[in-house]
């Protein structure tokens, strides 16, 4: 084959790749268009103290307006649900916690994959339903990897194990308060799920699953007629007492 031929097989060969690969922009850098909060005690859209905001072009949890956190955990839940994708976000965790805030939430935040709606949640509970990708940062000399799984009214199966434990952490390195970080998650509906910090796979289970004895949990079974497997939900950035900063929101949606 002729130099100009396998020029040109390469080339089309990237354009196709490129083609199917279409990262979809969940945060357009300029507002929370397609967003609504979740605030512990609030309504369903009421953005309490203006926590989570855009400014110069960065998605922002913020404590600013508030005194005390006095267990206003908050979530900013993408419009849509999800079930087989790529999720790549961009995070720092920035600043002091605020006073009032759990000693556990310090230098801590997540995004919830796999998740139940915001109308469907209790007016004073904390989380939803759903898988939660927690991101850390370091703490002193203390090893604090991200990219960890915690199971709020849920569980997975790891090994081929029902995996009941709330917190499970993650093989990645830590990460300095301030840094800049890549989280993907390449879930496929109830089959399996990966986690990948900046570009590494850190952790893998399989079946996220409803847990029976969770009383978040017990109103979404019923609804899902007994089932117990978790095959799609929705998105959400968290707010745990600690400011965060997200500069990149994007999915890519895969087939199966």
């Amino acid at each position: 084959m002729r130099m100009s031929a396998l020029l040109a097989l390469l080339v089309a060969t990237l354009s196709v790749t490129a083609l199917a690969e279409e990262w979809r922009p969940l945060f357009n850098g300029k507002n929370l268009e397609g967003w609504t909060p979740k605030i512990c005690g609030y309504e369903v859209g009421e953005n309490f103290g203006n926590t989570f905001r855009v400014e110069e072009g960065l998605l922002k949890v913020v404590y600013d307006q508030y005194e005390k956190f006095e267990g206003r955990f908050g979530h900013l839940f993408f419009d849509e649900s999800f079930s087989n994708y790529r999720l790549r976000v961009e995070y720092r965790v920035i600043g002091q916690q605020l006073a009032g805030g759990a000693p556990w939430a310090r230098m801590n935040s997540g995004i919830m994959i796999h998740g139940q709606s915001p109308e469907s949640m209790g007016l004073k509970q904390n989380f939803p339903v759903s898988i939660e990708v927690q991101f850390l940062s370091g703490v002193g000399e203390e090893n604090r990897p991200t990219g960890n799984l915690c199971t709020p009214g849920t569980h997975v199966v790891r090994e081929g194990n029902l995996f009941t434990q709330h917190c499970v952490s993650s093989s990645s390195p830590t990460f300095p308060v301030g840094e800049w970080v890549t989280a993907e998650v390449e879930a496929h509906g109830g089959k399996s799920i990966k986690h990948l910090i900046n570009g590494q796979v850190v952790l893998e289970y399989e079946a996220p699953q409803f847990d029976p004895k969770d009383k978040d949990a017990e109103p979404l079974i019923q609804a899902a007629g007994g089932t117990l497997l978790i095959e799609r939900g929705t998105l959400s950035l968290q707010s745990e007492s600690h400011p965060m900063e997200f500069r990149k929101v994007e999915i890519l949606v895969l087939e199966e």
